[in-house]
């Protein structure tokens, strides 16, 4: 029974001394690569950051991983990462694998049924995201867009800018695709 609760100080002290140099190590090549390592999520960094997580209580918790492999196991995530983020700014394709596209929900006040769909979000979901950002009525929103980070945007209704327009880049087809 006793091997349930406690097998031996000398692998607590293990687990105490590589958790606090595994944890220093991550926090370092976190800091290293660069601030879009924690920005906010979209579907790739929360894979990225749970390989993270499960690699450092690998490295903590398994005496076959030695604290240099971790270490390497880490570095080569972030590392990979950061190719595929770089990567992401500078090739069309690859954002659009890596990230995916926005989806426009609402446009002028109208309710883009199929879009909703598509993306399995429902009316309530979207009026409560339109509540959550003050506003009292859907007919008087220019847009309401599903970012790939899964967050709720809500635009009023005001000049649509062309090209500086926040919707530019938000793919138009769904727009002319609104019913009630």
């Amino acid at each position: 029974m006793d091997d349930i609760f406690f097998h031996q100080w000398s692998d607590v002290l293990r687990t105490l001394a590589i958790g606090v140099l595994a944890y220093v190590a991550l926090v370092l090549l976190l800091r290293i690569s660069g601030k879009r390592t924690l920005s906010k999520m979209n579907a790739f960094d929360f894979v990225v950051t749970v390989a993270l997580g499960s690699t450092l209580a690998t490295i903590l918790l398994s005496k076959d991983v030695a604290l240099a492999e971790g270490t390497a196991a880490l570095a080569l995530l972030i590392a990979l990462q950061y190719v595929v983020t770089w990567s992401s700014v500078r090739i069309g394709w690859v954002k659009r694998v890596v990230t995916g596209e926005p989806t426009m929900l609402l446009y002028q006040g109208h309710l883009l049924h199929d879009a909703l769909r598509k993306v399995r979000v429902t009316e309530d979901e979207v009026r409560a995201a339109v509540r959550q950002a003050g506003r009292p009525n859907l007919e008087k929103l220019q847009a309401v867009v599903l970012e790939t980070d899964g967050t709720i945007s809500v635009i009023e209704l005001g000049n649509d800018a062309g090209e500086t327009s926040s919707l530019a880049g938000i793919r138009s087809d769904s727009r002319a695709k609104s019913s009630s």
